[in-house]
């Protein structure tokens, strides 16, 4: 079988007095490797983000601080964090490279909000500044907060999910304001936060607001990454010529 190749946009961190360091996180590399795939980190390289990705059967675009909002056009809000605009160009290169070439992509938490910027969309910089509700969407890793969602039927995460409600973990307070065209919106948490999203043109191009790198323990999550491993193997048959267009194996 098959163990497709799948890149993780490293994050980048600066320590005053020590070199920078491009590095990820190895829950999403357990959760790949669990799923059946070969992780590599994709260090910021914007300029090579094309070629990069013609190599690779997928790519994950990993949870971080926030989007710098003058992409579109606004002031930064007091709470906003932004990431290092290094690892911004490199993702947001990144996203729209696997759009293009039509190489599945699946977005965590930051990375969904990338996808929606990086095909147009736009993002609201902080929730609870914005939006009355009493769901806690902001939490440190070492203790998820969890709230429901729901799932919206006829969407391509519903097919590898089910429709319905679920219960996921959140640690974000940035969101989808407007959804990039062409996309969907896949899942809304019940304040009408938007908790996915997709391009229903694309053989897998999914993000969702919460991190099932840190849901192990449950199916929905497990689900999640098999499916976008299944869609990066049949893309990596494809790459090397051995499946069709239409997914039809093609005779030795």
């Amino acid at each position: 079988m098959t163990k497709p190749l799948i890149g993780i946009g490293a994050d980048v961190k600066v320590t005053a007095g020590k070199r920078d360091r491009a590095f990820g996180y190895m829950t999403y590399i357990e959760a790949l490797r669990s799923a059946g795939a070969i992780p590599v980190l994709l260090p910021p390289q914007p300029e090579n983000a094309a070629a990069v990705m013609a190599a690779l059967d997928g790519l994950v675009l990993a949870g971080g601080f926030d989007c710098d909002p003058s992409i579109w056009g606004e002031e930064a809000h007091p709470k906003c964090e932004r990431m290092d605009p290094r690892r911004q160009s490199n993702d947001l290169a990144l996203a729209r490279a696997a759009h293009e070439q039509r190489v599945p992509a699946l977005g965590v938490c930051l990375g969904l909000q990338i996808m929606n910027v990086a095909n147009g969309g736009t993002l609201m910089q902080d929730i609870d500044s914005e939006v009355k509700t009493d769901i806690r969407h902001g939490s440190d890793p070492s203790d998820r907060a969890r709230h429901d969602i729901a799932i919206e039927s006829g969407t391509q995460l519903a097919s590898i999910l089910g429709a319905g409600t679920f219960n996921v973990n959140s640690s974000h307070h940035q969101a989808v304001r407007n959804v990039a065209k062409g996309f969907r919106v896949t899942a809304y948490a019940p304040d009408g936060i938007v908790e996915g999203l997709e391009d229903p043109k694309h053989p897998f191009y999914l993000g969702v607001q919460w991190h099932p790198e840190d849901m192990g323990g449950d199916e929905s999550a497990t689900g999640l990454f098999a499916a976008f491993i299944e869609a990066a193997r049949a893309h990596a048959l494809r790459r090397l010529g051995t499946l069709s267009p239409a997914g039809v194996s093609v005779s030795e």
